[in-house]
């Protein structure tokens, strides 16, 4: 096994959740192929530099779009979820924050054929895209958004709060619901507050200065201020630590793809992973 490639035990655990091939054509061996696609993302390189022991790269191209669009790579990252669940070793108190990825000059020109971009905005640092994520209490992904670099945090809460959505083993309704969320002043809204007492889930956010002033200076039609655990919010900590593994993959640190689909199908790669599923 070289560097960047799955183990056995991988491997083992990934190959039912691939698409069985129609044709019956011979066609290149699938744990070659998704080793390709890994070494990619894990060094940022471009599709045709993939060496060539890994087959030619137009085909990890076309293997990986298609299994992109037909939710593959979404499916690994989910079974991988499952089956630390069905373990107990989900921690559902979990984080949510943002993270701004630089975009590379080739993430740009989407052709204009119902393609999306990666959510590129801009800054002073150029073009930018933003990961939004919610990740367990062990630093372990559960949800992805991406937009551009230029969008508040809040404006993506409930978004990436619906993107939990963990099967179960046995028959149920997936498990979308956390018990408690961490997130810093970015997700400090009325709103916000609002949606997670609606649902009954517990939230640990600090409140902004101004809306303190705002509170107070209204006296007693302010309003009791919200509830804050200050032990419990420095676990919030693991969210940071998730975002610095998966920046360890270099094509996930710098955003090289041009759709939205493309970029997201590889931060599913990456989360796959973190869930330790060998």
């Amino acid at each position: 096994m070289r560097r960047h490639e799955l183990s056995d035990a991988e491997w083992e655990f990934v190959r039912p959740l691939l698409p069985h091939a129609e044709s019956r054509r011979k066609r290149v061996d699938d744990r070659m192929v998704l080793n390709g696609i890994v070494w990619k993302f894990r060094t940022g390189s471009a599709w045709r530099d993939v060496p060539e022991r890994y087959g030619s790269w137009a085909t990890l191209h076309t293997r990986f779009c298609r299994w992109a669009a037909d939710g593959t790579f979404e499916r690994m990252l989910r079974a991988a979820q499952v089956k630390a669940d069905a373990a107990g070793a989900v921690d559902w108190i979990v984080s949510v924050d943002s993270t701004i990825v630089r975009a590379h000059q080739h993430a740009a020109g989407a052709p204009k054929r119902g393609l999306r971009s990666p959510g590129l905005g801009r800054s002073r640092g150029g073009q930018t895209s933003k990961i939004h994520l919610v990740c367990d209490g062990l630093g372990r992904p559960l949800g992805f958004t991406v937009t551009g670099g230029n969008t508040n945090d809040c404006t993506q809460f409930t978004a990436v709060m619906e993107a939990i959505r963990v099967p179960r083993l046995g028959p149920g309704r997936p498990r979308t619901k956390p018990t408690h969320v961490i997130g810093d002043k970015g997700y400090s809204s009325k709103a916000i507050r609002t949606w997670l007492r609606a649902r009954g889930i517990a939230h640990t956010i600090p409140e902004r200065a101004d809306h303190i002033r705002n509170r107070l200076r209204r006296g007693r039609r302010g309003g009791r201020p919200p509830v804050f655990e200050k032990a419990l919010y420095k676990r919030r900590n693991v969210v940071e630590r998730c975002f610095n593994r998966l920046k360890q993959w270099r094509g996930i640190a710098t955003c090289y793809d041009k759709t939205a689909a493309i970029y997201l199908a590889g931060l599913h790669v990456a989360g796959m992973f973190l869930w330790s599923v060998g």
